[in-house]
């Protein structure tokens, strides 16, 4: 079994940025694939950005450029760099890992207002 837990969410500005944190703890190993999901109001839950153990990296066209996905596996956390926000950012952030089973977290609000 695998525990995530979320961190960094909170309210920005236009323009601004946050760092979103996920810890996991259980039977994490460093071969788990790692990523971050969001779902706004009304919409459907879609992928934000992966990592798999190796680093590669990979993120939705609409953050790309903008969001940068990292992991420090000897903490068992990924994180999620984002900068020049957009209210159309607005979302409850999931943090998502995958090894034998698939895991999600609780969730983080990220809510970009002025």
């Amino acid at each position: 079994q695998v525990q995530l837990v979320e961190s960094g969410g909170g309210l920005v500005q236009p323009g601004g940025s946050l760092r979103l944190s996920c810890v996991a703890s259980g039977r994490i190993s460093s071969t788990t694939y790692r990523a971050w999901y969001r779902q706004a109001p009304g919409k459907q839950r879609e992928l934000v950005a992966g990592i798999t153990s190796d680093g590669s990296r990979n993120y939705a066209d609409s953050v790309r450029g903008r969001f940068t996905i990292s992991r420090e596996n000897a903490k068992n956390t990924v994180y999620l760099q984002m900068t020049s926000l957009k209210p159309e950012d607005t979302a409850v952030y999931y943090c998502y890992a995958q090894s034998l089973g698939i895991y999600w977290g609780q969730g983080t609000q990220v809510t970009v207002s002025s």
